[in-house]
């Protein structure tokens, strides 16, 4: 399969089957591993340099988010998200965060809304510097860190769960389109209706965002079936 170029994220830090699953998950984003492909552990274990068994280990961590799929005596297949999915997961996001948004802004201190503009800011940055596992990674801490405001545990899951399955295979191509961008300023522009306590505003522009969030899905997808 080639050598993977997110293969240097393995270090001595974390545990060993959580960086292979996290060199794996930016290996889909980037469009390396690619839907309806099959890939065994051994192989990918020869990619990174290590023995199979963490790599066999994280992708039934991915298997279980939703990401592959087991194909017996062969390896793990990359699942592949149809149109069906992309809007399914989108409605069930809506329903979520929509009137989420509505409630924390309501409810949140000004000083809990204000720690996370520093995250909405390094998503904008990582965008613009075209770093794309920064920029999903950012993004993925300040949705659930908003969500967290809540005090519901069960919701950050679930909407974290739901990420997970709908994450976008080839953001690459979008990224190199420079269309990333104006995703990533939406954050911004969403905590400051919710600092000024906009709460039906702010509801609109969580709303538009995970609109413009679902056609980006649908370009990635595009992207990589050509």
């Amino acid at each position: 399969m080639g050598h993977l170029k997110h293969k240097n994220l393995i270090t001595t830090t974390e545990r060993l089957r959580d960086q292979v699953a996290q060199a794996l998950r930016a290996a889909l984003i980037s469009g390396e591993l690619r839907p309806g492909e099959v890939y065994s552990a051994p192989g990918l274990a020869e990619d990174f340099g290590i023995s199979a068994t963490p790599v066999r280990e994280a992708m039934l961590d991915l298997a279980r988010e939703g990401l592959v799929e087991p194909v017996r005596n062969k390896g793990f297949r990359v699942t592949e998200v149809n149109e069906r999915d992309l809007d399914q997961y989108t409605e069930i996001r809506a329903l979520i965060e929509v009137p989420m948004i509505g409630r924390i802004t309501r409810t949140a201190a000004r000083e809990d809304l204000e720690v996370l503009r520093p995250i909405a800011e390094e998503i904008v940055r990582a965008a613009r510097g075209h770093d794309l596992i920064a920029y999903l990674e950012a993004d993925r801490r300040f949705h659930l860190s908003l969500l967290a405001l809540s005090g519901n545990d069960r919701l950050v899951e679930t909407v974290g769960d739901l990420r997970k399955r709908s994450r976008l295979y080839g953001l690459t191509a979008l990224d190199e389109n420079d269309q990333l961008t104006p995703s990533a300023e939406e954050h911004l522009e969403l905590l400051d209706l919710m600092l000024s306590g906009d709460a039906k505003a702010a509801e609109r522009c969580m709303a538009r965002h995970l609109g413009h969030v679902r056609s980006l899905w649908a370009e990635g997808a595009s992207a990589v079936s050509r």
